[in-house]
């Protein structure tokens, strides 16, 4: 079972990225779903990213195109998960 601090913080990214253009083919065709663009912030269990940090720990581990807003956001939790940034 997730932690509150990943359930809430997958809530908020499923939410911003769910209107996107999908099959997304990469991190720049995200950037208009968000509402602050790239300054967009994400806040859960006492932390803050912005969609710029989320999208460099996803650089490493990104698998575009994506197809839909759950995969996207399983390899964002994952990333952070890996970094040590989410438990």
């Amino acid at each position: 079972m997730p932690s509150e601090a990943e359930a809430e913080l997958r809530k908020q990214l499923t939410d911003a990225f769910e209107n996107a253009d999908y099959p997304v083919k990469n991190q720049m065709a995200l950037v208009p779903a968000l509402p602050r663009g790239p300054a967009t912030k994400f806040e859960a269990g006492g932390k803050s990213y912005t969609a710029m940090e989320l999208a460099t720990k996803l650089s490493g581990r990104a698998d575009f195109p994506y197809a839909d807003v759950e995969s996207l956001v399983d390899d964002i939790i994952g990333g952070l998960k890996d970094e040590g940034d989410l438990e």
